[in-house]
């Protein structure tokens, strides 16, 4: 009796239960978040902003999911580009299950239902959170002003773009050119993610004029407090950690109540944004042997 197309049916049924789970955790959190907002003086710009933002974070996780292809590739797992980021997609939904865990496993389980090996997918997720991590703590070169304001922001870009062009040099001479490259990827997405919460922020709240001056500053508080979600047992996609740690950082740029509505709704542009790249990636099939 052959057990592969069993096993295969179990690992897919072990998926598709986690990703139902993800969806239903992130419908409560955007209904919890939802009702802490006065939505009655919004126009219809704002809520323009608001759905493209979404899409655009969603749009974005395509980034995280080339890397993830990248380090497969660096481990000598060659596989579809196309079946890769349907993997990542519906597993990525899982992180807003309790125990934040959960999308890296439900990867494992489609890749080894996909007949790819267990420790290449495995040692590609260490290198995924490692080089999360790391460039998340390197985002946090921007936010040096808000913590030495003698500072100002260029030269804090500028040591940020010294550092990430360093380390991106180092990694293409040590003979890994895949991880050079998901990390120029993942250094996307992270700036996206800045970038989105910045949006969403100035949607909703008029930026005086010094607060503008170190929008990359909050742009890198906002990496920061994604990162201490990111490395939290236990919280799922960082609920509420992110949170406390943005509104801690930047409470002397904004007043408290309307960056705390900000926090919400980009709480909510995310989360929205990770189900719409979860429905993609269920339309890909994946199927023709592409490579590139």
């Amino acid at each position: 009796m052959n057990r592969k197309p069993r096993l295969k049916r179990i690992l897919h049924a072990a998926s598709s239960i986690l990703a139902l789970a993800g969806i239903l955790f992130v419908v409560l959190g955007i209904a919890h978040h939802w009702r802490e907002i006065d939505i009655s003086g919004w126009g219809s710009t704002t809520w323009a902003v608001l759905g493209i933002s979404s899409v655009a974070y969603g749009a974005a996780n395509i980034l995280l999911a080339r890397a993830w292809w990248h380090l497969l590739r660096e481990l000598d797992v060659h596989v579809p580009w196309l079946k890769a980021l349907r993997i990542y997609g519906v597993s990525q939904i899982n992180k807003y299950i309790p125990g934040n865990i959960f999308h890296l496993a439900g990867r494992q389980t489609l890749g080894m239902a996909a007949g790819w090996a267990a420790r290449p997918l495995a040692t590609s997720a260490l290198w995924e959170l490692i080089l999360l991590a790391a460039l998340g703590a390197l985002f946090g070169t921007l936010a040096l002003p808000l913590f030495w304001p003698p500072l100002p922001p260029l030269p804090a870009i500028a040591l940020w773009v010294g550092l990430s062009a360093l380390i991106h040099a180092a990694l293409r001479r040590g003979g890994v050119p895949g991880i050079a490259r998901a990390m120029c990827l993942q250094t996307c997405f992270l700036a996206t993610s800045g970038a989105v919460f910045l949006t969403v922020l100035m949607a909703t709240y008029k930026t005086p004029p010094e607060a503008s001056l170190l929008l990359p500053a909050a742009c890198g508080a906002y990496v920061l407090a994604w990162l201490a979600g990111l490395v939290t047992p236990g919280a799922p996609a960082g609920v509420g950690v992110r949170e406390t740690v943005l509104l801690f950082l930047l409470k002397g740029l904004f007043a408290p109540s309307d960056l705390l509505v900000a926090v919400v709704l980009g709480r909510i542009v995310t989360a929205s944004g990770d189900v719409l790249f979860y429905l993609s990636a269920l339309t890909l099939r994946g199927g023709a042997e592409e490579q590139a």
